[in-house]
Formats: C-alpha cells, structure tokens, sequence
C-alpha cells in the first residue's frame, strides 16, 4: 500500500463546500471530453482548401457537425465552460506528421489526437469492443465462435493498452486538482482505473451510450470485476435508463458484494469511502442543428420530390431508418411489413415501407449476413406484393446526406424503430422534430399555419428512448404479428389522437434536449466531486484491481508503538472488544475462540490494571461456553441485554428486564418470510430474533429484508422493541439496548472501583459498535474518564467510522493483542 495523499495547498481558493470561490478566480470551468472518436473530419489537402477549416502541410481539418460530443458543447456554453475533447481520429496520421497535427488541433479545435497504431486500434475496435463488448452489451452470449465473440485475452490486452495510451494523453493536458474528465462509451471502461491511479482525487464521469446487460449476461464475461471495479473509480456513473443502471447496480452487488441506496432522490454506491453516484437519464438531440437542416432550401425541395413520387400517387409512406447490424432487427420488421400486406389487402398498392440502412460501424460476418437477409427479404417481398409502379419496400442502402434523411421523415406517416435490442437511438426524437416542421415546410405539405402537427412511432421495448415516448405504440420486435397490427394502428388512428401524441411527444423532445442533458451530466458530476478536497485517499490493489480508499483526514492505521507506549505508562485500562469479525474472521464456519485467543485474553484479565471486556451480539449460553476459561473476563451478551463482569459473577441487565411476548408475533412473521426466503434461517435468542439472510439470493434477500422490516415494525408497533437492519439480518431486540451501554456500564463500574481509565481501547467491526465509539469518544470530556486518557476507538478495515482508528483485518488485531498481553506478562512481577 503506498503512502495516504498528503493535502497540502489544494484548499487555497476554495470556498467551504469544495467549490471554486467565485471571488477568488474568474477562471471558467475546464472539462475533457473524452471518447473513442474526436468531433473532427480530417482530409487529404487538394489544391484548393476549403473555409473555416485548418491545415497542416497533408491534411484538411474541420468540425463534424454530427458529433454528440460537439452538439454538448452547445448546451453547455462557450462562456461557462471550456471543453478540451481527446480522441482519434477517424484517419490514419504517418507519424512523422502526428506532432504536427497534434498542435494544429489542439490550437485550432482544442483536440488532442490519441493516435493508436493500426494494427493495435483495429485488435481494440473491430476486435474486443465490436466482437466481444457491443455483442454482449446487446444480451448475445457466445455459444458458439460465430455467435457473438468468444473471449480472446489478447484482445483485451490490445484494449487496455489502447485505454492506458488515453490515459497518457489526458495527463498531458489534465489540471488535475480542477479539470472535470467525462469519458463517452464501452470503448473507455478501463479508463478511469489509469486516471484515478495517476491521481486520486481526479473528477471523474462516466456516460455508457449502450445497454448495461442483466447481471445473469454480464457475469460470463471473464473479466467481469476488472470492468465493474474500473467504472467505479469514476464519480457519477450515467446510463439511459432505470433497467440499465439496475442490472449495473445489481452486478455490483452480486460480484462485489457493494450496497446501494438512493438519498434525497440521488442513487449512490458505498466504495471503499467513496460515494460512487448514478445519473439515469436519456440523451437527447441538438434542436439547433435539425432546426436549421429542416430551413435549407434542399431540404424543402427533397420533401416537395418526395410528395410528387409518394402522396400524390395516393401512397402512404412508413419509415425505418437504422444501421446495417444484426441488433436493429430490420428482417424481423420486413417480416411485419409483409404480414400487413397478407392481413390488409386494402394496404397493397397504397402503403409503401421505405427502409433506410445506415452503413454498420462494426465489421464482420454478421454484417454480411445482415446484408444478405435484408436484400432477400425485400426482393421477395416486393416479388410477391409489387406491382408496375408500386414496390411495397423501397430500401435505400446507399449513403444519404443529412438534409435528405430529414427529408424521409417529414413526409413519412409513421417511423418504425424495432430493434431488438439499442442503448438509446434517437431516431424517433429526429422524427418527431422533423414532423414539427417549419412554416415553408407546412406550405410543401399543404397545410395552414395553425394546423396541428402530427406524428404516429412504433418502437420496440428494447430500445433506452421507449420509457420516454410514453404516446409510441410500443412492441416487442419479435412478434411479427404485434408489429404488423401497430403499423395497422398507425395507419388507421384518428387524426386527433396522432396530433395529441405529437404534441406530448414534442414538449419532452425539445425540452430534453442534448444541451439539458449534458449540463445536468456535468451539475451532479460537479455534486458528486465537492467532498474530494477533504478526504484522505489511500491507494489499494495492483493492475485493474486498483481502488482508492477515501476517508476522513483524522482516521489513521493504529501504530503498534504507539498504542504500547500509551499502554506501558498507563494505570487504569479499559478494553472492549467485538467478537465477531473483530476477534474471529466474519466468513469462520467454526466461530469459537482458538486456544491463543483465549491465552491472550488471560493474560490481559491477569493484569489488575485492566478491565477487559467482550461485547457481542451472540447468547449468553454461547460466550459462557466458550470463554468458561477466562475466569476474569468480563462479558456482554445479546448486544448488550446481559452483562457479567466476572465469571463468577452473576448475569445483570443493561436495561429493565423486558416480557418477551412480542416473540409470539414477531416469530409466525420471520417464519413466513425464512419459508419463502430460500437459504435464509432464523436465529432465536433470549431477548432478540434475528432473521438472517447471508446465504440467499442478494437481491432477493435484500428485497424480502425490506419488506420484513416493514411488516414487523407494523405488528410490533405497540411492543417495547425495535427493529433494525443490518448487514444481510433483520433484528427484533426490546428497545434501548446498545453496545454504548455496555461501555457506560464499563467506564462507571470502573469509577466506582476509583479505577478512572486513562487508557481505554476499543475495537470493532460493524454498525453496532459505532454505539461504543460514540459514547467513548462523548466520554473524553465528562467525569467517567481521566481527561488525559490515552483513548483509542478502533475499526476492522478502512472504512467510513466514528472510530479514529483502523486496523485491516482480524490478523492484525490478534497481534495487537498479543502484543498488549506481553507487555503485562513483563510488568507482572513488578506489579505483585
């Protein structure tokens, strides 16, 4: 483990919360957006070059308008924002030329070129991302070598080779104590693992543009916890929608064991101290750029074409617009099309599908296959159902310009988007604004100024813009015949209903806008990373397994030295200490004490100096069994209820002695749930019921915990008890019992012996022992301990705690006793 991150002037000029002071600095914000491809077209230079682009001596350079990572920058800003993008380029540079490109574009367009060689981007692309990643972020299983991409380890290297030659190129650029990253898409994940490395209190987001799988398809993925650990050194996590962010969410619990829950509406993952939180929200368009593509002049004279070859001949066109790839199931939709044609003779000759196919950006022979479907089906189609004059599927598999594809969806009655599985696509939002139109557009179409607009979409389940087109007909792809009757729906609708749809459709679209979501993005990002400043980060693990710990500045590893040196020149000592996953490992099948623990525990009670002292949440039957051997020992049953301060000593309660009749309503309850709860069991104590659920389905367990909890504190809500969850149990105990009680009753015995500790030490593991720090730590000051006191309240892990103290494991504690227990094994003779 290296050396904790020292803070030195990282607070100058900055106001309480974290955040820049605006009065301290006028400097705008700087955020580097990376992703796989940077928003520039590049061209080899021809005699004449072209305006409003820069060169160097062999290439042409200019924006690419259709970038998502440039439209962002329209909805954040010039004035509030600086945006420094890092990617490749879609071309390939010599590299005698790349230090040159590298300034051009970094001068002109704020571009860092990542230039990757070929071989190794193509291994990175075409070959972990595109035939491993994409296919099972798409829910494909590799079955078989030709069923999406068997795992090939080389290829994963070439991937995080490629990812760490990002890393180094944003280090070149990055201010690191101010500079906000925001790293785009799959291409990426293992990103955030180098940079978080580099440095730890880097501010970090993450967007993933595809779907997230369920966890049942994510976890065959042989490097499944290398890719969840890197998207957890990111701050804030964005996905398209609620099903994504579960199924993530889930795997993280199922593969790491990580708890999550949502705080005054933000969902946020407990990581090594980090709070890791999680944005849903779907991506939208750039009003700005369709607006203006749908006033060119070409745009309306496409359209006015289109008219002519389509309504005036008394046809009606639907419209699929989708990449040549087998996840937008354009067979299964050609498949509809001809179903409508057999069910609706009425629909030949009047209803034509035209179907746009966008080349696919993956390589491959799925794409073949993909390619050779598509033509067979339309060819038999248009074989069976055509006529002179009418073909019933027009497909247009050659590039078209922007202006002319917004041109397809003004006209087009309904846009029919069945994939079979898409992160976001938003192809319907396109159309949606198209058919909003402008004025001169009204004019081509024949309609009045105040005529309502209307729109009809039918889109697949699988797709992440479905939950926010609540007027679409939805559709399960699959179902040809489903999919046949919604086109039918669309055709047949009443023009009121269409123009409703529309209009509800329209006012999400505009609003939601590419601009509102990357400013949103970027305020909880900005959120999430206020609280950097003020932890203390700590780095863990080696290669993809690197985390950072991050904790309160005042929370250190107990010193061994230290703590014996306080011990030695002590005189009255007060030791608390938690069995369970504190004396003995959490995950022991045998959980009784080992004959060294027990030696130790001697050897300390044989000190008349020292009042030691087990706190558990086991029966009192159990401890007395178990520590019959430590005649000294001072013991504290059921969290507490019970308290024995020798083991010849009589058992006495913390609290007033409580009927345990709840137990007859609370029992039938935990029995019902233990029944429909498999691997779940319940533990009966005297005064508590405990349902446990560490062997059971995590995210079934977890859900049934809730539901638990809520039933019993209803039926016990007149009963003097409390219920409480806990890390994988649900506990009944009567009310007011704590293991801060057993510390208060400690500290006072010990006052009233004129014993008044000025050593006191104690150790635990989980949420019940926060109590006894509490009242340790609240103790310092009032009159139960010497106000010099050496006091040492101590936590198992490096974790958020009250304790001020940690040490890492159970190992370590048991050192740490045996080392107390022989300094008073030395001082023995002195002290008879």
């Amino acid at each position: 483990m290296t050396v904790p991150g020292i803070i030195s002037d990282i607070g100058d000029g900055l106001s309480e919360s974290g955040c820049p002071d605006p009065s301290s600095s006028s400097q705008k914000d700087r955020i580097i957006m990376v992703a796989n491809q940077l928003p520039i077209r590049a061209h080899r230079k021809s005699d004449n070059s072209k305006n409003g682009s820069s060169s160097s001596n062999g290439w042409i350079f200019s924006w690419d308008d259709n970038s998502l990572l440039l439209q962002m920058k329209d909805g954040l800003g010039d004035d509030d924002v600086e945006v420094i993008y890092v990617g490749c380029l879609k071309e390939e540079i010599h590299p005698n030329e790349q230090d040159e490109v590298s300034q051009i574009l970094l001068e002109a367009f704020k571009c860092v070129p990542t230039f990757v060689p070929p071989d190794l981007f193509s291994r990175y692309y075409h070959g972990f991302c595109k035939q491993q990643l994409w296919p099972l972020f798409h829910y494909m299983l590799p079955l078989s070598p030709d069923l999406g991409g068997r795992f090939n380890r080389s290829l994963w290297q070439a991937y995080v080779s490629v990812n760490k030659i990002f890393a180094d190129r944003i280090m070149e650029v990055i201010n690191p104590e101010d500079d906000f990253v925001w790293i785009h898409d799959y291409h990426l994940i293992v990103l955030p693992t180098f940079l978080r490395k580099r440095f730890n209190r880097v501010k970090l987001g993450f967007f993933l543009h595809s779907p997230f799988p369920s966890s049942e398809i994510y976890k065959t993925l042989p490097i499944r916890e290398e890719l969840l650990r890197a998207f957890l050194n990111a701050d804030l996590i964005g996905f398209h929608t609620f099903d994504y962010a579960r199924h993530f969410l889930s795997c993280c619990s199922r593969m790491l064991g990580l708890t999550y829950e949502s705080k005054r509406g933000y969902i946020g993952v407990e990581y090594y101290g980090r709070t890791v939180s999680i944005k849903i929200l779907p991506v939208g368009i750039h009003m700005g750029q369709l607006e203006s593509v749908l006033s060119l002049p070409e745009t309306e004279a496409k359209v006015a074409e289109l008219i002519k070859q389509y309504c005036d001949q008394g046809k009606t066109m639907l419209l699929g617009v989708d990449d040549m790839d087998i996840f937008k199931g354009i067979s299964l939709k050609l498949l509809a099309m001809e179903q409508l044609l057999l069910q609706h003779p009425e629909c030949r000759g009047k209803v034509v599908l035209v179907q746009i196919a966008l080349p696919a950006r993956g390589r491959g022979k799925d794409v073949k296959e993909v390619q050779e479907e598509t033509y067979s089906t339309v060819k038999r189609i248009n074989e069976s159902f055509g006529k002179p004059g009418y073909d019933p599927v027009v497909l247009i598999d050659e590039p078209l310009k922007f202006y002319e594809r917004i041109a397809y969806y003004v006209v087009a009655e309904c846009c029919l988007v069945t994939a079979v599985r898409d992160g976001m696509n938003l192809i319907p939002y396109e159309y949606i604004i198209s058919r909003q139109g402008n004025e001169r557009l009204n004019k081509a179409l024949g309609l009045g100024p105040s005529t309502p607009k209307k729109s009809m979409l039918a889109v697949s389940e699988f797709i992440g813009c479905s939950p926010s087109l609540s007027g679409a007909i939805r559709v399960n792809p699959w179902n040809i015949d489903a999919v046949a009757d919604a086109m039918d729906c669309a055709l047949t609708m009443a023009e009121p209903e269409k123009q409703l749809r529309h209009e509800k459709h329209y006012k999400y679209v505009s609003t939601h806008h590419v601009g509102y979501w990357a400013h949103s993005f970027l305020q909880d990002l900005e959120r999430t990373c206020q609280e950097h400043v003020r932890l203390r980060c700590w780095d863990i693990g080696f290669g993809l397994s690197f985390r950072v710990v991050a904790l309160d500045p005042n929370f250190r590893k107990l010193s061994m030295e230290h703590i014996v040196s306080a011990y030695k020149r002590t005189t009255a000592r007060a030791i608390l200490l938690d069995y369970d996953g504190t004396l003995m490992p959490q995950a022991s099948v045998d959980k009784s004490p080992s004959s060294k623990s027990l030696d130790i525990l001697n050897n300390l009670c044989r000190d008349k100096n020292n009042m030691v002292f087990i706190v558990s949440a086991k029966s009192r039957k159990t401890l007395t069994e178990w520590f019959s051997p430590c005649e000294k020992l001072g013991i504290a049953a059921e969290h507490g209820y019970f308290l024995r301060l020798k083991g010849d000593e009589e058992w006495e309660t913390c609290v007033q002695a409580a009927e345990c009749g709840w137990k007859q309503i609370a029992e039938p309850v935990m029995k019902q749930y233990m029944e429909t709860t498999d691997g779940s069991y319940i533990e009966d104590k005297e005064t508590a019921l405990v349902w446990c659920y560490e062997d059971a389905d995590p995210d079934f367990g977890s859900c049934q915990a809730k539901e638990l909890l809520d039933h019993l504190e209803s039926v016990l809500a007149n009963e003097p008890v409390t219920v409480k969850s806990g890390q994988n149990f649900v506990e009944v105990k009567p009310q007011g019992v704590s293991k801060g009680l057993v510390a208060r009753r400690l500290l006072s015995t010990m006052q009233e012996k004129g014993m008044l500790p000025d050593f006191v030490l104690c150790i635990g593991d989980d949420r019940s022992d926060e109590d006894m720090f509490e009242v340790i730590i609240s103790s310092v000051s009032g009159p139960l301990i010497n106000p010099r006191a050496e006091v040492f309240a101590c936590t198992v892990g490096k974790k958020p705690s009250k304790a001020k103290y940690y040490l890492d494991d159970t190992t370590e504690i048991c050192r740490l006793m045996q080392g107390l227990a022989s300094v008073s094994d030395q001082m023995l003779p002195v002290l008879s």
